[in-house]
């Protein structure tokens, strides 16, 4: 019998949760032992039910081909079954609050990468190195479900790794505006080139719903914890702009940014390079040695040479010099997928259990 904890996976059969499993095959802590996905793929092979839309570069785990797929909407089928879950569902924002919520209270903790429950004042949403003492209001939201194991924690947006990071590790100067224009990778939308021709040759200057996320989810990371609940920061002042471009996987952000003490150069690259969180101290399986790389090089980070860093965990910087109109501007670089989506959650997971939060039922 495996030691392992068991891991559900809902919305097993998309991007994100074709993600999941791949980098959860030969996982050190955790198993997928149920997948989950809508009503039209129940009672299919994994397999079968993937069929031709296998998106990953790796091929699929034999351990999960023959996992017959649960219908995502019995709840108490899947809960059964596992430990706790992933949350990769494509539903929308309301029904997704809704099955999470009733996952948590089936006593399943939820790690999940939809934005549904982002600004939920009792839910978490952590980077595990920026601010893992968010996870705190989990005794709160656990009374306010009636749960005693139960719960939710929901990672960030995948946009703002490529340079949240890097601001963090530059808070004791104190950045108050900041500027950033994000290239953004296709499969950040769940796509490939064959899914979506258009985006051959092509940019498009508009995603959805990013802008605001990728100006105020760092303000949610950045906030405290008051009387159970968390409150955002007041600043920095962040406005972006996101655009689509033909890149498959990794976000890619030009950032500007004043401080209220300017530091220099050679300071900035330091607290890239020795930054440290909790993942890095517990020696976390899916952490990334070094979290922040500086690439001295003028054409660095590239996507082809840096989206992959410490197996997609990291996150690349370069290009930092001075700025005529703010103090300073550099590039950042995360992969989408990866840091960004599954394997960011991956890690969350990883904390959780460390951290007692996420036990065997």
């Amino acid at each position: 019998m495996s030691s392992k904890l068991r891991v559900g996976i809902l919305g097993a059969t998309g991007m994100v949760g074709q993600r999941f499993i791949s980098l959860l095959e030969n996982h050190p802590w955790f198993e997928v032992v149920a997948v989950a996905a809508s009503p039209r793929s129940a009672g299919k092979s994994y397999e079968e039910a993937v069929g031709d839309r296998w998106k990953m570069t790796t091929p699929m785990p034999e351990a999960v081909k023959k996992l017959v797929v649960l219908n995502v909407n019995e709840v108490e089928e899947v809960s059964s079954k596992v430990d706790f879950v992933f949350s990769a569902v494509d539903m929308t924002k309301d029904e997704i609050k809704a099955i999470e919520e009733a996952y948590a209270k089936t006593e399943t903790p939820v790690v999940s990468n939809n934005s549904a429950h982002r600004w939920t004042p009792d839910v978490p949403m952590v980077v595990p190195e920026l601010n893992p003492e968010h996870l705190e209001v989990i005794t709160d939201q656990r009374k306010r479900l009636g749960t005693t194991k139960g719960f939710i924690v929901v990672k960030p947006n995948c946009s703002i790794q490529s340079y949240t990071p890097a601001l963090h590790a530059l808070k004791e100067f104190g950045p108050k505006v900041v500027v950033a224009t994000t290239y953004q990778a296709i499969s950040g939308a769940g796509k490939t080139f064959k899914d979506w021709p258009e985006m051959v040759e092509n940019i498009i200057p508009f995603i959805g719903g990013e802008e605001e996320k990728s100006e105020q989810e760092p303000l949610r990371i950045w906030g405290k914890v008051e009387d159970g609940k968390i409150v955002k920061a007041a600043g920095p002042v962040i406005t972006t702009q996101c655009i689509r471009v033909p890149v498959l996987n990794g976000h890619t952000a030009a950032v500007f940014v004043s401080f209220d003490k300017k530091p220099t150069k050679d300071q900035m690259i330091e607290a890239w390079r020795n930054f440290k969180g909790l993942p890095q101290e517990l020696e976390l399986p899916s952490a990334p040695k070094q979290f922040i790389q500086y690439c001295e090089e003028e054409n660095r980070p590239q996507i082809k040479m840096d989206v992959d860093y410490e197996n997609g965990m990291g996150v690349s910087i370069g290009r930092l010099r001075e700025d005529t109109v703010y103090d300073y501007k550099f590039v950042g670089l995360s992969h989408n997928t990866v840091r960004g989506a599954a394997g960011g959650a991956v890690l969350i997971a990883e904390l959780l259990k460390a951290q007692g939060y996420i036990t065997a039922k």
